[in-house]
């Protein structure tokens, strides 16, 4: 049986991808598609594929984040997508919370990343709870870098007591300003600004969101490992172009590319036929112990 699962992206429709891969016995056309930042057709595209696809991915965007165990919703992009009725709808954020942890753990226990003796820039730990966890119960030295890379505020979070803390003052009034504000869309996913390159450049470790990453990272990224999700061909290269010496994707690498989280999430929602709210994070572990899916290794340099 074919199964089609759409992200709809407010990024740029210069990174549209379709790919079909076969899994648990089913075949899985992935789309994701673009908006160049036009809220309008964002949500209009959301209402045009309801009930005409078996799941709907969030793209370019967080529907929720958490901290310390509680969940804020983005009320813009709630406002934008509430029109779904019919097809089950993700944001990624059980994947997030499920595969990205462990992912963190088997990096370490594989000896694939040492996380215990380099210190790690985790460019945004809310958007990332799974990792943060899974850092945390390492024991890892990481800088959280929400406060920069999210609210442009020279201010580097060294712990996830920090981190827990001004989430909790801060998030129920960061959700409701307009996603543009602190995270990149359209076509500024493609500009680069690079800023506080301290913080790049004390780290070896470089993990979360790919597109902060590769908007504020500078150009001498010699040496170390960055650990994301959702690169094109020419991410890779200019990841390689910057010295990088490995890089991790969180999901499966299909062809010269991987998808968001959101779109894999969408697989494993389709495959199980349920609601989203019945999942729970034994589900999704399952499924991905089924898959088999591992992490994505790739070696960039010496």
């Amino acid at each position: 049986m074919s199964k089609r699962i759409v992200s709809i992206s407010l990024g740029t429709s210069e990174r549209d991808l379709t790919q079909t891969v076969h899994l648990l016995g089913d075949s899985f056309e992935l789309v994701r598609e673009g908006v160049d930042g036009d809220l309008s057709r964002f949500s209009r595209r959301f209402l045009e594929l309801d009930g005409k696809v078996d799941a709907l991915g969030i793209g370019g965007a967080d529907l929720y984040v958490f901290s310390a165990g509680r969940r804020y919703t983005f009320k813009q992009i709630e406002s934008l997508t509430k029109g779904v009725q019919k097809t089950p709808l993700v944001d990624g954020s059980g994947l997030k919370n499920t595969l990205e942890y462990d992912t963190i753990q088997w990096l370490q226990r594989e000896g694939v990343v040492d996380f215990c003796n380099a210190k790690t820039l985790l460019v945004a730990g809310v958007d990332r709870s799974g990792m943060t966890q899974a850092l945390a119960e390492i024991g890892a030295d990481v800088t959280f870098g929400d406060m920069m890379f999210g609210l442009g505020l020279n201010v580097p979070i060294r712990s996830v007591a920090r981190l827990e803390s001004l989430a909790k003052i801060l998030l129920p009034i960061v959700t409701r300003l307009p996603l543009k504000w602190i995270y990149p869309t359209g076509e500024k996913q493609k500009v680069r600004t690079p800023k506080f390159g301290q913080f790049f450049a004390e780290a070896q470790i470089i993990a979360g969101d790919w597109h902060f990453i590769r908007r504020f990272a500078p150009d001498d990224l010699t040496g170390k490992i960055v650990i994301t999700q959702t690169v094109r061909d020419a991410d890779i290269q200019l990841l390689r172009s910057m010295g990088v010496k490995r890089l991790v994707t969180t999901t499966p690498l299909i062809g010269n590319a991987t998808f968001a989280t959101n779109v894999m999430e969408g697989v494993i929602v389709a495959h199980l036929g349920r609601k989203v709210s019945e999942i729970t994070p034994e589900d999704y572990r399952q499924v991905i112990g089924e898959m088999g899916w591992k992490p994505g290794v790739i070696e960039l340099g010496d």
